[in-house]
């Protein structure tokens, strides 16, 4: 007989490059170039590249059934994103969406500090990527528990000022790129520079913080633990058992 009592739903991998060409280099090519009314005309060329990471999200939301409050946003910026071409609203418009939505995540990283599940735990500090149980031990056994939320509690600032860092730098680059009007075949292509920009210009920078949020992270841990990296990343003693 088969076992039936284990979890049907499949885990999630991370695909990044994946999720690179299905959601910013697909979409920006379609915009860039199939925009012309001897292609796709201004609104189906909008409407094309909008439903690839639509789709995506929404088959990744669907297939996994776990709540992502970033994957969510990012839905939701589509879908405004399309409102506003569509409708041929303002362009300010445009600018302050793009700001809006790193800017909400970075409020609700700064809100999350004063309940009991701050979200630098979902992002950094989590079973998928460290053996928290471990660490709590270890932090426990010599007392360094109070010191260590302290300085989680700081990580967490710093990681919500990723998300205004990007919420500006958003704002700055849409106002610059994209200045035709909504629903022409100029805004269309505006949209796809603006979106390949988007990624050297904040995206990188804003891995670049994480990254330094991460090590610092675990320079705490070494510190007050004593444990090695090898020793607090996730699946290390099943790894090293196998």
């Amino acid at each position: 007989m088969t076992d039936t009592t284990q979890s049907t739903h499949p885990t999630h991998k991370p695909r990044p490059l994946v999720d690179l060409l299905i959601s910013l280099l697909i979409p920006s090519m379609i915009l860039m170039k199939l925009s012309g009314e001897a292609n796709l005309g201004a609104d189906g060329a909008l409407l094309l590249a909008l439903a690839f990471p639509f789709s995506w999200g929404a088959f990744e939301l669907i297939k996994y059934r776990k709540f992502n409050f970033i994957a969510l946003l990012g839905l939701i910026s589509v879908l405004l994103t399309g409102g506003i071409g569509l409708l041929k609203l303002d362009n300010q418009w445009l600018a302050i969406k793009e700001a809006t939505i790193p800017g909400l995540i970075g409020i609700a990283v700064l809100a999350s500090t004063r309940t009991r599940y701050p979200l630098i735990r979902t992002l950094l500090f989590n079973k998928s990527v460290l053996n928290v149980d471990k660490i709590h031990a270890r932090l426990e056994q010599g007392g360094n528990t109070q010191q260590f939320e302290a300085r989680l509690l700081k990580a967490t600032y710093w990681l919500s000022g990723t998300f205004f860092f990007s919420s500006a730098m958003n704002y700055v680059l849409a106002k610059w790129i994209v200045i035709s009007p909504a629903g022409s075949e100029a805004f269309n292509a505006e949209l796809g520079r603006m979106n390949l920009l988007s990624y050297p210009m904040i995206a990188i920078p804003s891995m670049i913080m994480l990254m330094a949020i991460f090590y610092y992270l675990w320079r705490t841990i070494h510190g007050l633990t004593g444990l090695k990296l090898e020793e607090v990343m996730a699946n290390a003693e099943q790894d090293s058992a196998s």
